[in-house]
């Protein structure tokens, strides 16, 4: 084969020939679109969730008839959930694009710290909301750049986002829990004002988790997350600006950080460092239960949130039957190796 460059020809071109660009990008648009067998087994991936959510609902009724099945013991299963489950829905796009983000307990602390400083709860819940949100969007789009532009590997690079942002959020609190004042008791009214018998955190997260999957199903950014995710390279091609859109995905994972801290206000009438302690193993242990694979490329906001619930009603057993937080731990530690294992079994079946 001639070098042109020995014939003083035109060097090859380093871009795809134009029918190539075009074919893999008409197939980056058709893959999530294809009702095949991934969906299949997303479907019945779903459905086991459902029934292991009965299950544990079962034994709740058999365990503490008299205290599960009451509506405020419901209200609080799904006000624990609102927290942890904004974060999720955050978690499962930056896994889905290839990523991991350890950093989101931390980033929440740090935001709730940031807005309830006295010096800007003195402009008022709005300004506090909008500090909050302001302050986990930085951080995340921080922590894309350093992977995306600075080719930092996302699990060094949102470990040093976590230890920067708990150590940031003690030095500004002084150690200290910071209460919301009066005057912005329109923080505090998320949790203790009620529609159709919910909390308004509730209709929050509600909100989130909706416009979660519209975006991850029903729009471009969806369509690349899960092409980017899938092979980087192919995305690529298809036109995609890879880098752009990781740091894209890892601001997202801050914004629903600062989302979370506005709940997290309201629930606890605080803004403090410890907030947050281990959300991101359980964010991260709810995306694996839902079938979202740690090598990106494929996942749902249902399975994300069904495996939240699930983790969830674990916890609130527990705390109904007085056992012991450490063997809580122990047990999700479990289910996480099991969840784990029969994903990687999945995959060797199919390939």
């Amino acid at each position: 084969m001639t070098d042109a460059r020995a014939t003083g020809g035109t060097p090859p071109s380093t871009q795809p020939p134009a029918d190539e660009h075009t074919r893999v990008e008409e197939q980056a648009r058709a893959v999530p679109a294809q009702p095949g067998v991934l969906s299949r087994v997303g479907q019945a991936r779903h459905l086991g969730l459902v029934v292991a959510l009965a299950l544990l609902a079962v034994v709740g009724l058999v365990t503490t008839p008299e205290n599960f099945a009451t509506s405020s013991n419901l209200v609080s299963i799904l006000a624990l959930a609102s927290t942890i489950g904004v974060i999720t829905v955050g978690m499962t796009f930056v896994i889905i694009g290839g990523g991991i983000d350890l950093s989101v307990g931390a980033v929440m602390a740090l935001a709730s710290v940031w807005a309830t400083t006295l010096a800007t709860q003195a402009y008022g819940p709005v300004v506090m909301a909008i500090c909050a949100i302001l302050v986990g969007t930085g951080a995340g789009l921080l922590s894309g750049f350093l992977i995306s532009y600075g080719r930092m590997v996302p699990f060094i690079a949102t470990l040093a986002m976590l230890v920067a942002a708990r150590g940031l959020a003690q030095r500004m609190s002084d150690r200290r829990t910071q209460l919301v004042q009066p005057d912005n008791s329109a923080i505090v009214d998320l949790s203790t004002t009620r529609v159709l018998g919910l909390p308004l955190l509730v209709y929050i997260f509600a909100l989130v988790v909706a416009i979660g999957w519209i975006v991850l199903n029903r729009t471009t950014f969806g369509r690349r997350t899960y092409a980017v995710g899938g092979n980087p390279e192919a995305a690529r091609l298809a036109g995609i600006n890879v880098r752009r859109h990781t740091m894209m995905l890892y601001a997202l994972s801050g914004l629903c950080c600062g989302i979370a801290a506005v709940i997290i206000m309201a629930r606890t009438t605080t803004g403090s460092s410890t907030h947050g302690d281990l959300y991101e193993l359980d964010a991260i242990a709810a995306v694996i239960i839902g079938g979202t694979l740690l090598t990106g490329g494929r996942g749902t906001i249902i399975g994300s949130i069904l495996g939240l619930l699930i983790f969830t009603v674990i916890t609130n057993l527990f705390i109904l039957n007085g056992l012991n937080t450490s063997d809580q731990l122990i047990a999700k530690g479990l289910i996480i190796v099991i969840a784990v294992l029969l994903q990687r079994r999945s995959l060797e079946s199919r390939t």
